[in-house]
């Protein structure tokens, strides 16, 4: 606690600095010279820098000690998912996949805050200094899913590296039309990122099956975009590994989930030993998709606040009654943590 302290002193310190360095440039009532203001705007920028420094400094350590308190497993060369907690109780999605083989995949990853805890978890997971990510899965261009993407792709290179990320964002001018500001706001972003790495991206279509190592993947669904609701673009995909199959959802509605169910339910792809639930838990697919998938363990990357229906608006409780009447032998939440599941 003492270390944590002091920390934080330095940290208010330096963004105090930080916001006084105008001060530097002109004094109240006068017009500052343009070498007065230039090194205002250094100084500033200067105490910005290192309050970024110490407090990504900060977060690692703090997240360090958080993961080893939580005991997370080396799960390489084993068949496992990690769901992850959100660090502030919120909505996110964060999956880290092992496989036999020595592969690691990712679906998702959360809010941009959440990219501290999401690396050293990582780091854990694989017993890596610098972790490599084989694959990483953006379901739909929604915060709570990619901005850990984001944020490692840009600014985290020199701590996780990555081999491809696969997706299927619609094209930025259909959410302009629409005025969808986060649509346009992500797919954006993912624009001006992804010129970094163009031989890396992947776009995933509805019928994709393709193996990532000893995991093989299925896109069962993505975007129609004569769907307005964003979450109605997210991919979902079935994953068969170590005998076992999984369902993701990302966000996906009513309208995705019963196009999805139209086109595979005949196939028994549909059919799953795991599923990871739609948005959260609630709002997501209908029953009917649940009982088509007939799972034996479902995945809720749930707040507290969401399972619980605290503000009386949300469809948790039903969707948990629906869970309930199919049968389903297991539940892990987020809001208990974060959870790793064997296959």
């Amino acid at each position: 606690m003492k270390l944590k302290s002091v920390i934080s002193a330095i940290l208010i310190f330096t963004l105090l600095l930080a916001s006084a360095a105008p001060a530097f440039a002109a004094v109240p009532g006068q017009t500052a010279p343009a070498a007065s203001a230039d090194f205002g705007t250094n100084v500033k920028d200067f105490f910005q820098n290192l309050f970024n420094k110490i407090k990504a400094r900060f977060l690692a350590v703090q997240y360090y000690f958080e993961v080893k308190k939580e005991r997370v497993p080396n799960t390489m060369n084993k068949n496992a998912i990690h769901m992850l907690r959100s660090v502030q109780d919120t909505i996110c999605d964060s999956f880290i996949i092992t496989t036999e083989d020595g592969k690691v995949i990712v679906v998702d990853g959360g809010h941009n805050f959440e990219t501290d805890y999401f690396i050293q978890y990582l780091k854990a997971v694989t017993g890596q200094k610098t972790p490599k990510i084989d694959a990483w899965f953006l379901s739909h261009p929604h915060m709570d899913h990619v901005e850990v993407f984001n944020e490692v792709a840009e600014n985290r290179a020199n701590q996780v590296t990555f081999d491809k990320v696969l997706l299927h964002y619609v094209p930025y001018e259909l959410y302009e039309s629409r005025s969808e500001e986060e649509g346009m706001q992500m797919v954006g972003e993912f624009d001006r990122i992804s010129k970094a790495f163009p031989e890396k991206v992947q776009i995933l279509n509805t019928g994709d099956v393709f193996n990532i190592g000893k995991a093989k993947f299925t896109v069962l669904y993505t975007a129609d975009e004569s769907f307005i609701d964003v979450n109605d673009h997210s991919v979902v995909f079935r994953m068969d590994l170590g005998g076992k199959s999984v369902m993701f959802t990302g966000d996906a509605q009513v309208k995705a989930g019963n196009k999805a169910l139209a086109e595979w339910e005949s196939s028994g792809l549909i059919d799953c030993d795991i599923c990871k639930m739609a948005h959260h838990g609630q709002n997501g697919v209908d029953r009917n998709f649940y009982e088509a998938v007939s799972p034996e363990i479902c995945l809720w990357p749930t707040p507290s606040w969401v399972w619980d229906n605290v503000n009386g608006n949300l469809q948790t409780l039903e969707v948990r009654g629906w869970i309930d009447e199919l049968g389903v032998k297991e539940n892990y939440v987020a809001k208990d943590g974060s959870h790793v599941l064997y296959l």
